[in-house]
């Protein structure tokens, strides 16, 4: 094992932008918890990890439940060791006009999206102040930055998401901790995909695409690798910064 090596939580790791982080840090030398509510999905991926050589458990939870997310923590401290890393990037997507979200629609997905996110950085913050040493990355969205049709619901999640890693960052500094964001534009990820096959965009998706400055959908490994920078010891120094990794979109 590198000397470096740490040991990292990366949720909605069973697919997408998830999955190519868990994989990403895996090479870069680090312990890995896949935790997804999908447990085959977890399962699959840490079992690609340990096939590769690295070292990696799947930790199923469902976000939205405290003692779930509690338990994957503590079970990921005990069979890996002290958790440094968090990658938030697990999220539930909503596209619906303002009129027709309903009071059980926001609190679900503030539940995953927010608090879940919120609950697994207090879960694992005792091993990053005892180790004076760590890294959260939360994933948030361009969405949340400039509005969309049909997503305020979504975005206002995201937008939460940016606020707490700003917040987080001011106070956890002094112990060694750095909290940052990144947000994605049209990354290709099934989420995106459930959105293009459901006709959901206010405009044909490859229109929206077209106007950016890289004319295509970003991978999810271009998100792994922005969140691998800011998990490196060369981002010791860089904290509650919003890295856009979204082909040049502009406001």
């Amino acid at each position: 094992m590198r000397p470096d090596s740490r040991t990292a939580i990366i949720t909605g790791g069973a697919s997408g932008m998830g999955k190519a982080t868990a994989l990403r840090f895996a090479r870069d030398g680090h312990t890995i918890g896949v935790l997804d509510i999908d447990g085959a999905g977890a399962e699959a991926v840490a079992a690609d990890i340990v096939a590769g050589g690295g070292k990696a458990i799947a930790l199923k939870a469902d976000l939205g439940v405290r003692a779930q997310i509690e338990a994957a923590v503590a079970k990921a401290r005990a069979d890996l060791g002290p958790v440094t890393i968090v990658v938030n990037n697990a999220a539930l997507e909503s596209f619906a006009p303002v009129a027709e979200v309903t009071e059980a629609d926001w609190d679900r997905l503030m539940d995953v999206n927010v608090k879940g996110a919120f609950v697994l950085i207090q879960a694992a913050l005792p091993d990053m102040v005892a180790a004076g040493w760590g890294r959260i990355v939360n994933i948030s969205s361009f969405g949340a930055q400039t509005g969309a049709p049909n997503m305020a619901l979504y975005t206002a999640s995201k937008g939460g998401v940016i606020s707490m890693t700003r917040s987080m960052a001011v106070e956890l500094g002094r112990h060694g901790i750095t909290v940052n964001s990144v947000s994605p534009g049209f990354i290709d990820t099934p989420m995106a995909r459930r959105a293009i096959d459901g006709d959901l965009f206010p405009v044909p998706w490859e229109q929206i695409i077209a106007s950016y400055p890289i004319p295509r959908l970003g991978r999810p490994e271009e998100i792994a690798a922005a969140c691998a920078y800011f998990a490196s010891e060369d981002a010791g120094y860089v904290t509650g910064q919003l890295l856009g990794v979204n082909g040049g979109t502009a406001f």
